[in-house]
Order: C-alpha cells, then sequence, then structure tokens
C-alpha cells in the first residue's frame, strides 16, 4: 500500500502546522544555487544546515504561508491524492541507483512549500515546481503555476521487499513528521523532529521542515544521506538522516537545535501514534475488529538497565506518564500483538505495522521519557506521543546538539533478555478462570510473561513470586498461573484504589533475587 492511501487517516494531526506559515521557498532557492559556485569550494553539509539554522534562528520567526494559486488551497483530500507523481520520472535514478526520489504536490492540509534539493558532487540544485512532473488525474489546477511553488515533501522508494521492485522506504511529510519502513511493514505510526509543549497541550507547537537536501547515491549505494532545516516559533535545527534500508530499517540521525526563546518543555525524538482498542480497553467493542492500533506499548530501558513496559490506553481525559531517568539506553512504541486473529482487517493489516525503537547516541543526561494518551472515539486520530524531555529545557539563544538511532522493528525479542509482557487484562470484580474473584470494589489485572527464562520455571512454579507494587491502594493478593500456549506465566494481581484516586502499578516475576521479567508499569485511575 502507497504512502498516499496509508497517509489519509494521519494527515490532519500531521498537517496542523500547515496552518502557521513559511515563505523561504524562492530565497532558499536563490542560496542553494550560489552554493558551491566558486571554485575550491568544499562540498555541502551537516555544518552548512547547522549554519542556516543558526542564521535563522537570529532572525525574527516568519509564520507567513505564500498565497497558494487557485484550485490548490480548496482541493479536499481525495483530490488532492489523486496528484501523483509520475513513475516514470523518478528523481536520483540512474544506472544500479537503487533509491527513487519522488515529491508531494502542494494541496489540500498541506500548504507550506518546502524546498528540496539534490547534492550532486556536493553542489545542492534546487528541484523546480513542473507540472509535468505529476499525474493529476481527474484534479484539475492551473496549466502554469510558478516554478518556486514548491513541494509538499517527498518520498524514497528502494527495492526492500524484492529485488527490482521499488517500494516506498521513507516519506517526509507535513510539519517534521516522517515515517519509514522495514520488509514486509505497512505505514503506523510516525515519528517527528521535534515536539514542543506536546505534554502540556496548551500551547503546543509544530517546528516543521522549511528545506531539505538530500545526497545523490553512489551506483548500488544501500543508504541515502538527507539534511534537514527545522524551523520554528521557540527554535530551529539542522538534521542529518542516515537511512539504511534493511530487514529491519533504522535512520542515525544527528541534531543541532538552536532556541529563539526559552523552551521548558522539548521533547525529542518524539513519536506518535495511534491507540484506540486493545486488550486491556474493550470499551468499543460494536466492531468486527477485536483491537485497533498502531502501537500496544511503551518500552524503556533505563539508563539502570531495568526494561520498563507500559502498555497504552484510550483514556477517558487526557492522560500524561512521565518517567525519569538518567542517560536512558532506549525507548520507543512498539506493537507487540503481530497475531491477525486479533485484528481480522484485512485492509489496513494492523498486525504488519511497524515497532520504533530510540538509541541514543550519547548520554542524554537527566531528564524524563513522557508518554501522553489523550481520549479518541475511533482509529482515525494519532492521540499517542511519547518522546524524551531533557531535564533543564533549553535557554533563549542556546544550542543543543544530540545524536539517535531510530529502528523499525517487526519483533522486539531481541531487545530484551527477559520475559515480555505479551499481553494485560483487566477485570472490575471479577475474572473467569481466575482461582477466586477479586472482592467488590477491586480491580483484577492480568499479565501475560513470555521469553527470557520463563518456559524453564514452568515445571516448577513455585519457584517464580509475583513482585507487585502501588504508589496507592492496596494490594490485595497476587497469584502465578503457568501459560502453556505462551510457554510462560500469567499473573493476577488484585488491586483496591479509592473511587476517583489514581496509582502507577508495577509488577514483575522473580525467581529468588534474580529478576525474570521486564516490569510491568500501568497508571490506574479508579
Amino acid at each position: 500500500m502507497t504512502l498516499m492511501n496509508q497517509w489519509s487517516r494521519r494527515a490532519l494531526l500531521a498537517s496542523f502546522a500547515a496552518a502557521s506559515g513559511a515563505r523561504f521557498v524562492a530565497r532558499a532557492a536563490a542560496q542553494t544555487e550560489t552554493q558551491g559556485a566558486g571554485g575550491g569550494a568544499a562540498p555541502f553539509g551537516y555544518p552548512d544546515v547547522v549554519k542556516r539554522a543558526r542564521d535563522l534562528a537570529a532572525a525574527p520567526y516568519d509564520a507567513a504561508i505564500p498565497a497558494m494559486p487557485d484550485g490548490l488551497a480548496n482541493l479536499d483530500f481525495d483530490a488532492w491524492r489523486d496528484i501523483r507523481f509520475k513513475s516514470d520520472k523518478p528523481l536520483l535514478d540512474g544506472q544500479n541507483n537503487n533509491f527513487r526520489l519522488e515529491l508531494f504536490h502542494l494541496g489540500h492540509l498541506y500548504k507550506r512549500p518546502v524546498t528540496i534539493n539534490v547534492l550532486r558532487d556536493g553542489i545542492p540544485a534546487p528541484i523546480p515546481y513542473a507540472s509535468n512532473l505529476f499525474d493529476y488525474g481527474r484534479t484539475k489546477v492551473e496549466a502554469n503555476l510558478p516554478v518556486n511553488l514548491g513541494f509538499a515533501g517527498f518520498r524514497l522508494r528502494f527495492p526492500i521487499n524484492a529485488p527490482h521492485v521499488w517500494d516506498e522506504v521513507v516519506a517526509f511529510l507535513g510539519a517534521s513528521y516522517f515515517r519509514f519502513l522495514g520488509r514486509g511493514q505497512r505505514y503506523g505510526l510516525s515519528a517527528r523532529g521535534l515536539a514542543i509543549g506536546a505534554g502540556q497541550r496548551l500551547n503546543e507547537e509544530f517546528p516543521f521542515f522549511r528545506e531539505f537536501w538530500i545526497e545523490t547515491p553512489g551506483p548500488a549505494a544501500e543508504r541515502i544521506v538527507i539534511y534537514g532545516l527545522l524551523d520554528g516559533e521557540s527554535a530551529t535545527g539542522a538534521f542529518r538522516f542516515d537511512l539504511v534500508p534493511d530487514q529491519e530499517t533504522y535512520i542515525e540521525t544527528n541534531v543541532t537545535l538552536i532556541a529563539r526563546k526559552a523552551i521548558p518543555d522539548l521533547g525529542l525524538a518524539p513519536l506518535s501514534s495511534m491507540f484506540y482498542v486493545g486488550k486491556n480497553d474493550r470499551r468499543f467493542s460494536d466492531d468486527f475488529r477485536g483491537e485497533l492500533h498502531d502501537s500496544d506499548g511503551l518500552l524503556m530501558h533505563t539508563g539502570a538497565g531495568e526494561w520498563i513496559w507500559c502498555p497504552l490506553s484510550n483514556p477517558v481525559a487526557p492522560a500524561v506518564s512521565v518517567f525519569l531517568d538518567t542517560n536512558p539506553h532506549g525507548f520507543g512504541l512498539l506493537q507487540r500483538d503481530r497475531n491477525f486473529p486479533d485484528y481480522q482487517d484485512l485492509e489496513l493489516a494492523y498486525e504488519l505495522r511497524p515497532s520504533y525503537w530510540i538509541e541514543p547516541h550519547e548520554g542524554w543526561g537527566e531528564g524524563r521519557v513522557v508518554l501522553l494518551e489523550l481520549p479518541t472515539s475511533d482509529e482515525t486520530n494519532d492521540n499517542i506521543v511519547a518522546a524524551w524531555s531533557p531535564k533543564d529545557g533549553l535557554e533563549a539563544g542556546k544550542s543543543l546538539a544530540y545524536g539517535y538511532r531510530i529502528t523499525a522493528l517487526t519483533m522486539d525479542q531481541d531487545l530484551t533478555p527477559g520475559g515480555r509482557t505479551i499481553a494485560t487484562f483487566h477485570v472490575a470484580a471479577r475474572a473467569l478462570g481466575a482461582p477466586e474473584s477479586p472482592p467488590p470494589g477491586a480491580t483484577r489485572f492480568l499479565i501475560d510473561f513470555s521469553g527470557g527464562e520463563l518456559s524453564y520455571y514452568m515445571s516448577d512454579p513455585s519457584m517464580v513470586a509475583v513482585v507487585a507494587t502501588t504508589s496507592n491502594g492496596r494490594i490485595l493478593r497476587t497469584f502465578l498461573t503457568p501459560n502453556t500456549h505462551i510457554r510462560g506465566f500469567r499473573a493476577g494481581v488484585d488491586i483496591a484504589v479509592d473511587p476517583g484516586q489514581s496509582a502507577d502499578l508495577r509488577v514483575f516475576l522473580r525467581a529468588g533475587p534474580k529478576a525474570l521479567t521486564e516490569t510491568w508499569t500501568f497508571p490506574w485511575r479508579a
């Protein structure tokens, strides 16, 4: 399935920033034309993008969007989607070239022009707009649109699933959003360049990429370099993305941010996803599909070495969970449930959605992983955000340089050394098949753990203990049952919390002093 089809239900959130302004296309084109014109000039690279980000931060923020030609601004989604880049004009294409560049047309929600350059021998060349690059289908637009019109974004194709079949492997479209795929995966969650104020939801900003530079890869190259210039009301930024398509595609990302003004709530390596219905949330059950989500949990590998799993939920009211840490080893939004019968969606293939895993290149210091969960009444909204927030934010005029690898995973068994959480269920006042029902007013959580050394202990469950704690209320009872279906255990925890009160629950399995599983954690409001 192409991104044009899959991006439809993400268009709203990914394009909110399209209402917040920019010109810069013509000016950027003029700058890039002079770059490297003199003999002996150094090849264009990341330091040049950093310099542009600093210069941009020193100038007043320009929120204006150039007026779009008639017929583009009022396109509905179907009309915009009908404008397709002609497959016989793939840029970067040449003999033995694995990568093909295609462009997205402006229109509908995508009103902000983005300048896209191709780097050849270190010299940037902006791609001028030309109507003959596109097949407009049934959509009617002006015949003579200006060459500095710009584009909404771009995508790269690569033979990732089969030789000589150029499938979409990455796309940048809308604000600072981008998506990428590994082999056999289907689009689901999104990554973002930067989030500002996402946890507060009061004055959230959507920084955006103004300009991209794409290096022309060599013959048969299996990686490609993309540079991006980010702009926003509070910060600018220079990005270098080294994309490596593979069975589990990854992007080495290096970033330099420059603050226009103080930013107390900074979200680095942010991820956006959707969770509507899952095993632990059955409020919406009038659909033949049992589960509907792009991700089902947040996984963290803390600086202290602990693995933490937090199942996602579709809350009744907005919920923010904060996980304090120092120098995290990694975090990400994962889709662990890969069983088609749980979804039963032949078209959308939720079981093939990728997980995105973030691994910092270097120590990120003190801070917190912030998880935002918003209520949603259907599956069309990205209602989940996860990001790293540094403890001290960023002062006006200061810069912050950092890097990370982001990987598109299909299975995450190799990430964690111990047992993993396979499923979470909770039932108030009763639980079928359990040793006994919880008392009135209590809630029972059932957690399925599998993997690691758990199969070794199934013959003698008495050696395994359930370790359960809560920040509020009381743990009334725990029990453990071998689960042969997953070659692991089902842990049961009964908890009593006063109505209207909240509690953070933590559960893991232990044999003697040895932890056998990751720590399951769940913010719970009675």
